[in-house]
């Protein structure tokens, strides 16, 4: 099969190019920057920028399906001159235009738990307006909609470090927020199966073997480093009024959407992973990506 997968030298796309190409398919990267990844020779490089149509139309002819993981963060606020909208929607427009346009027959969309176009945040109800837009057009389609991803080079750690330094970490809400981290390497197969047409017209909520919270998050990342940190409870209006001031320097990690986020778990309702023949207790842990025992919750 011929696969053109949008972001695909981004931190998911790099591991799903790799899985694809084992697989045996035919997979080209576009990305505005395709060069970046150190990918195999036979894998095809394309450069487009998904907001740029006539950047990106080209690189859908002859393909059979599309896998869609052209992103922004949730977790920092957007480079300037970018948004949740622009990107997340507007871009997710072109893609399905092009794909209808050069008859491609599939797309899988890379959408967010959550996804809602009357969410609390711009990113949950960009990520809810694209879906609509997916299943509304003429291609077959599947959608996931996974919690937060780690591996390397992954924005989660690298976010909740940033939001908590070592040894005393004001957090608000406590850092309560629960996730379901799911590995990159877990992640990947379960993406690329989603092409098979038994998955056609199916939204997946997939996430990791273990809820943890931010605050859980922070311990273990910092453990991982030799450190410790405690958590330094900060009620969420107060922690609201200071993002007023803290969203004006430069390198602060959060933003208005950020903090927003979370004031609502990042979970599923019921891990669709068993629609891919795999257990929960078979995914790999943070703990276990990490090399260190589980952290103390309290």
């Amino acid at each position: 099969m011929k696969i053109l997968v949008t972001g695909g030298t981004g931190f998911i796309g790099r591991h799903l190019v790799r899985e694809l190409h084992d697989r045996g398919h035919e997979v080209t990267a576009l990305a505005r920057s395709p060069d970046e990844a150190a990918f195999p020779a036979d894998v095809e490089r394309a450069m487009g920028d998904v907001t740029a149509y006539a950047s990106i139309e080209g690189a859908f002819a002859g393909q059979d399906a599309v896998i869609n993981l052209v992103s922004l963060s949730p977790l920092f606020e957007p480079p300037r001159g970018l948004n949740h909208v622009r990107v997340h929607l507007g871009g997710t427009r072109n893609v399905v235009r092009a794909a209808e346009e050069h008859g491609v027959g599939k797309i899988v969309q890379m959408s967010a738990l959550g996804a809602d176009p009357t969410g609390p945040t711009e990113y949950i109800r960009a990520k809810g307006r694209a879906e609509e837009l997916v299943k509304g057009s003429d291609l077959r389609w599947t959608i996931f909609r996974p919690s937060v991803v780690f591996g390397e080079g992954s924005e989660f750690l690298s976010f909740t470090k940033k939001l908590t330094p070592p040894y005393l970490a004001p957090l608000p809400g406590g850092g309560k927020t629960r996730f379901q981290p799911i590995w990159v390497d877990d992640l990947a197969p379960i993406l690329a199966d989603g092409l098979d047409e038994s998955h056609d017209g199916k939204i997946y909520e997939i996430g990791g073997p273990e809820v943890l919270t931010l605050a859980e998050v922070a311990k273990l990342a910092r453990r991982a480093e030799g450190q410790s940190v405690t958590v330094l409870p900060i009620p969420m209006e107060l922690a609201g009024v200071g993002l007023k001031v803290g969203g004006a320097i430069p390198g602060f990690p959060m933003g208005a959407d950020q903090y927003r986020s979370l004031k609502f778990d990042n979970t599923t309702s019921d891990n669709d992973v068993r629609n891919f023949d795999i257990k929960s207790e078979e995914l790999t842990t943070l703990e276990e990506y990490l090399g260190i025992e589980s952290v103390d919750p309290t």
